[in-house]
């Protein structure tokens, strides 16, 4: 794509690189209870404690709360210290994390799982350092696709459903912690060496003081983008994190119709995992695209496509009973077009607001991370009050709705106010 190729030359291509793999390890290890639930539940029970719906939920969502709300704190530290330093000591906090579950294994209780969920969040934050980093080296015009590289290091949620639930398998669900520790602090190395800083040439910082944080969250656009983000972010990690407990609750029984009656527990298991990681790839492989897609279309025209996809597809599932394979199906596109969402919104908020791209970025991720805790809690409380998950998928469906309304109230505006200079396709 001519996107990709207009990269050639431009920016710092070591930092770029870094930018995605600093993320993808994060994104992995912030999402990597999802994919152990199963594994941590059956620990627990066996120790005496019973996860309901709603614990199971509660446990699953908390990295991704904490993650929310720490994309402001580190969005801050952008600014403010760089985004290297922010990086390197919200890295060590997650292994930190990270090896405190190795340590404690199958003696763990439910109430230290917390606490560990809480440390990951800090990987989940990630994003309002990654994305910024990148961008600060591109110019206006290339910030969907160098956004949509950076972002698209959200593909580790695949590496752990690929791989998580099978080392799982063989050596304990606490390995699987040990590992992600290993793999951070290679990364924590490699990051130390090859990321910079975008010089001030390329780049000038301008720290902030919290009356702009106040300032922008004063400006209606700030909560128009917030809305588009918590949906199209919002549902590709909530999604993500809960993928595992949907399948393994729905479709579990199903799986011997399609010849998996001979394989263990632990192997369906396994099965769970693949088939939700096979979702999981096609949005955070297509993020990259939505952002090209939109530079050049425009993000809003681009939101109303993928938006419009990923409601009827999410009424479908709700609405219909639909056989394990065309479920999983469904499951991807939906995820795809969250994915390409992704890569659209943040195309345009380079555009809107530039000169506070450090903050904004913290401050729509935490609304990105806020939808995905409240997805979360959603598919928890209807599997809770009606043991299924139609009623959760079609409140997802009604909220992208009300996003594609919004798009339309704002779409003359922008384009014929700050999208007039923007230097991008709106």
């Amino acid at each position: 794509m001519a996107g990709f190729k207009a990269l050639k030359g431009q920016g710092h291509f070591p930092t770029l690189f870094m930018a995605f793999l600093y993320f993808d390890m994060s994104f992995m290890v912030w999402t990597m209870l999802g994919p152990l639930s199963t594994e941590i539940g059956e620990a627990l029970a066996a120790a005496g404690h019973i996860m309901t719906a709603g614990e199971k939920a509660t446990l699953l969502s908390l990295p991704i709360l904490s993650g929310a709300i720490l994309r402001i704190v580190l969005g801050f530290g952008v600014d403010k210290l760089g985004a290297k330093k922010t990086a390197l000591i919200a890295q060590s906090i997650v292994i930190a994390s990270l090896l405190t579950a190795f340590m404690q294994g199958d003696s763990i209780t439910y109430n230290q799982l917390l606490i560990v969920a809480l440390g990951l969040g800090f990987a989940g934050a990630s994003f309002a350092v990654a994305l910024p980093q990148a961008g600060q080296w591109y110019p206006p015009k290339l910030q969907g696709v160098v956004l949509g590289i950076a972002g698209a290091g959200n593909i580790g949620v695949v590496i752990d459903f690929l791989f998580a639930p099978k080392i799982a398998e063989l050596w304990g669900w606490e390995s699987v912690f040990g590992v992600g520790a290993l793999m951070a602090v290679i990364v924590f190395v490699a990051y130390l060496f090859l990321a910079k800083d975008a010089p001030e040439s390329v780049y000038k910082a301008r720290p902030k003081k919290l009356s702009d944080y106040v300032k922008l969250l004063k400006d209606k656009d700030t909560w128009w983008f917030n809305l588009f983000y918590a949906i199209s972010f919002g549902g590709f990690v909530g999604f993500a994190g809960y993928m595992k407990v949907y399948l393994m609750n729905t479709y579990q029984a199903d799986m011997s119709a399609f010849g998996l009656d001979v394989l263990d527990e632990n192997n369906v298991k396994v099965i769970a995992g693949y088939f939700g990681a096979l979702c999981i790839f096609a949005g955070a492989v297509l993020r990259p695209v939505g952002g090209n897609i939109a530079d050049k279309i425009g993000g809003v025209k681009a939101l109303y496509f993928f938006y419009g996809s990923v409601a009827v597809l999410a009424a479908v599932n709700a609405l219909v009973q639909l056989p394990f394979f065309v479920a999983i199906f469904v499951l991807f596109l939906i995820m795809a077009n969250l994915g390409m969402a992704n890569g659209a919104v943040f195309q345009l908020v380079p555009q809107r607001f530039g000169k506070d791209i450090g903050i904004m970025t913290g401050i729509v991720g935490c609304a990105g991370g806020l939808g995905g805790t409240a997805l979360i809690k959603t598919l928890g409380w209807s599997k809770g009050a009606f043991d299924g998950y139609s009623a959760g998928f079609m409140i997802f469906a009604g909220v992208v709705l009300i996003a594609i309304l919004g798009l339309s109230f704002v779409k003359t505006r922008w384009r014929t106010t700050w999208g007039v200079k923007a230097g991008g396709m709106i």
